[in-house]
Parts: C-alpha cells; structure tokens; sequence
C-alpha cells in the first residue's frame, strides 16, 4: 500500500511549549515540591501517563490545598481561577496556549467596549471556558451548531470569536450567518491557530486521495475528533484511533493506499507506532499472497 503521513501531524507549538514546560519544571521541582497541573495538561492520556511517572500529576481543584507549584495547562484557566491562585500566593507556571491567550486577550478588549461576545465552540471544552470568562457576566453566548444562532442579541454591538481548534469552514458560515442577520454585522477576532488550518487542509487533501484514512489523537480532543469528522466527511473509510493497538487489519482488505493523520495533541512516538503497524501488516499481506 501507499502511505502518506500528513507532514503536520503531531504536536503544535503550543502543546509542545507546554510538554516541555511541565518536563522542565519536573526536573527542577523533584523531589522536594509536589508539581501539579489544574487537569490534564493537554488532551492526550498516553502524554498525561507518561508525565505522571516523571511526578507531574492532574488534579481537579484548586481548592484541594496538595500542590506547592501548579503548571496551568495549555487551554489556560479562567479569569477568577487565575486570581484565586494569586491571591493565595500560589507558584503558577503558565503553560497557556501563546493562541489561547490571544483569543483571551481579544474579548477581554472587547468586552470593555461593550460589545456582546459569541464565541464559536464547545461551551463544556476547557479552552472555551478559559476564554469566555474574559467576557462580561451574562453578556456572551457560546455557540456550537447553526440552530443556536436564533439565541443571537441581533440589535447588540457584537464581536465573534472562534475556539482555537474549530473547523475553519464551519467558522466562515458561522461569520456569514451573523452578517445577515445583525443589524450592525459583527467585529470578527482570527483565532483559529495556524496548526489547526494546516492540518484540517493537509487532512482534506490526503483523505481525497486514499482508500482508508486514520486519525491518531486523544478521544477527548476536540482538534482530532474534528479532523476526524473532516476526514470521514470526505472518506468514509476513516477511523479515529489512540495508539497502535486499535489498528485492526480488516480496515486494509483491498486497499491502495492509506493516510495517517494526528491531532495538535499527538506525539510523534504514538504517531511512529501506528505507521510501523500499518507497515508491518501491509508487509503481512504481500507476504501471505506471495
């Protein structure tokens, strides 16, 4: 079979910049402080194990009182956790996403000139709720398909933002819609991430072009379920999968090509694995029909 590898799969700048934040920090802080992370500190549980065995450990609550220096992830926290932790004197080391801080920043600015903020994505997504507590209280909307559009204030002095991770194209009809229906239209921020358009189009590109398509990420990654959804829109053929184990060889039967793609939160480790798998049992085949 032929293979193609989409040349962006894999960690972004932002998720490597946390990794290796919180393996810095571990060297640093072992063994005499407890290093902790305010959940997962990217959406990936091989990643989040592996950091684990090196004693940085997730925790839920900022109230549990068991760390003595906490590594905000990569979705960032909200505004009044983050004052919380300040005001206790708590040793923080920001590992906030440079495109989540961004997008912060932006409806903070917003927000102070009056403008309702809609913000496009997933209002349960700890990026999201990181984001959209910049917003003034009971002055924002969170929106995630286009039914929700009717709860939109269209007389309202609006300014629309996008999760970091959102599928491109679903953001430009979200932009569109708005533009019809608000009186004023709407201040539109960029806050898709270079990473998340490069990939979505690489994955575009190669799921037209092969007959079977993997997605290697975290199930509770928001930027791989949506390649994933992309990818099978496009190849129905296609499967979302964590690690090599999960690659199950019936998927191959009369296939020519294969393509493998990963989400922001993938490392390039897991990545090798499913090629190597893929390869061995491709390798199996010609072997058997030999």
């Amino acid at each position: 079979m032929k293979i193609i590898v989409a040349p962006s799969a894999g960690f972004c700048f932002g998720v490597k910049r946390a990794v290796n934040m919180a393996l810095d920090a571990a060297d640093k802080c072992r063994p005499l402080e407890k290093l902790n992370t305010l959940g997962p500190i990217i959406h990936n549980p091989q990643v989040v194990k592996s950091l684990e065995e090196k004693g940085v450990f997730p925790i839920d609550d900022v109230d549990c009182g068991c760390f003595d220096t906490l590594l905000i992830r990569s979705h960032g926290v909200k505004a009044e956790v983050m004052e919380t932790l300040k005001s206790k004197g708590v040793k923080i080391i920001d590992a906030t996403c440079p495109f989540v801080k961004k997008a912060q920043n932006y409806i903070n600015e917003a927000a102070l000139k009056g403008y309702f903020i809609i913000m496009v994505g997933d209002k349960n997504h700890p990026e999201v709720q990181s984001v959209i507590s910049f917003a003034a209280k009971d002055r924002f909307l969170v929106i995630n398909n286009l039914a929700d559009l009717e709860k939109v204030p269209v007389s309202e002095k609006l300014a629309l933002i996008s999760q970091t991770t959102q599928d491109v194209d679903f953001y430009k009809l979200v932009i569109d819609e708005i533009n019809k229906i608000a009186k004023g239209g709407a201040v539109v921020f960029d806050t898709i991430c270079d990473a998340t358009m490069i990939k979505q189009e690489e994955s575009k590109a190669i799921a037209s072009n092969v007959d079977v398509m993997i997605v290697v990420g975290g199930y509770n990654s928001a930027n791989t379920n949506k390649l994933q959804n992309i990818c099978k829109e496009i190849q129905p053929n296609t499967y979302h999968i964590e690690t090599e184990s999960e690659v199950n060889p019936e998927w191959f039967l009369n296939a020519k090509s294969v393509g493998i793609t990963a989400g922001a939160s993938t490392p390039d480790w897991i990545i090798e694995r499913v090629l190597k798998k893929v390869r061995d049992i491709d390798e199996a085949g010609l072997k058997r029909f030999a």
